[in-house]
């Protein structure tokens, strides 16, 4: 049997995924390796290489049968997987700098290896859970985590830009001040913009603009009372999620702009789906479905036609890159003639 790889490269762990050529995956969950990335490229590939055997043999197959890997990282890289000459939070050793770690692991592997961010990666994965590999659909994620990731696959192909920018939503800037019940809210990016989606919807923007905002209108809040504003924010989605009033404006505010952000997407790119993932919902369905219909609810009017654009939740978050580097990786392999 050939199949293709996929392999999401994080700070601490590698995932691993593999995925015949009827697109049936044979690892169900997370099946994770120590990724040792701050120690630099030469440790890394290796560690790379090491987990990707165990993955293989788990599944009952050797690393000849693996014919084409996919390969997700968190950036800042190029489309083709060229690492910031600045490095990043998980690529802090020198020798990353400039870095091709596509064609690194290429030649580690002696096999074909493709490259996505994470976000992208991510977003491929939602969009194969609705669509399949063969299609000529298009979406728009977003990935609402300590940042705001995501990414838009036009007809089944992944944007990723003259750069490897492409698809990074979290950067567009929004009509924040139509976002309701937030007078006076002035939302900062740790990117040094005001009013993009990511000082709106995310861990960071609860930290470092809504617990701030909000605990003047709550000061007698726990949270408030908690002292630890990091902390604290850790804790506004579970309590959200319970019904507390102050938690659950914060999460409504962040629907509101995330369809303030899916808006302009659908004004541009007339998708066929709108799926929204990560950490920030990884929570019970009636919760997925509250927030959902505040997405909807933030929402300009529009025509009737655009009304009817789905949005649904991605699933599998904590394996999404991994399948969508495998997704990626699929196709190369089909048109390659490898599977």
């Amino acid at each position: 049997m050939t199949v293709v790889a996929g392999v999401d490269l994080g700070g601490t762990a590698v995932n691993y995924t593999l995925i015949t050529g009827d697109e049936k995956f044979l690892i169900e969950g997370l099946c994770e390796h120590p990724a040792r990335s701050k120690e630099g490229p030469e440790i890394c590939l290796q560690q790379i290489e090491d987990g990707l055997r165990i993955a293989v043999e788990k599944a009952g197959l050797g690393l000849e049968d693996v014919v084409v890997v996919g390969l997700d990282t968190p950036g800042p890289a190029s489309s083709a997987g060229v690492l910031s000459a600045k490095g990043s939070t998980n690529f802090v050793h020198k020798d990353w700098a400039g870095f091709d770690i596509r064609d690194g692991l290429a030649q580690k592997l002696n096999k074909p290896v493709t490259y996505l961010n994470d976000g992208n990666a991510g977003a491929l994965w939602g969009h194969f859970s609705l669509f399949g590999a063969s299609n000529q659909a298009t979406s728009i994620s977003a990935i609402v985590g300590t940042g705001l990731g995501g990414g838009v696959i036009v007809e089944n192909s992944v944007v990723k830009g003259r750069g490897g920018f492409g698809g990074e939503c979290g950067h567009v800037l929004l009509p924040y001040q139509s976002i309701a019940n937030v007078p006076g809210l002035v939302p900062h990016c740790n990117c040094g913009r005001t009013g993009d989606l990511e000082s709106v919807c995310s861990l960071t923007a609860i930290e470092k603009n809504y617990l701030p905002y909000f605990f003047e209108r709550y000061p007698d809040h726990e949270l408030a009372r908690l002292g630890d504003i990091h902390k604290a924010a850790k804790l506004v989605r579970g309590l959200a999620e319970n019904g507390d009033p102050m938690c659950r404006e914060i999460f409504r505010a962040q629907a509101h702009g995330l369809g303030l952000f899916f808006d302009e997407m659908i004004n541009t790119f007339d998708p066929d789906a709108l799926i929204v993932g990560g950490g920030a919902i990884e929570t019970g369905a009636g919760f997925q479905a509250w927030f959902v219909s505040e997405i909807r609810a933030g929402m300009p009017e529009q025509r009737e036609e655009q009304a009817g654009i789905p949005i649904y939740i991605m699933p599998n978050g904590d394996t999404a890159g991994a399948r969508g580097a495998a997704i990626e990786a699929l196709k190369t392999g089909r048109q390659g003639g490898l599977i």
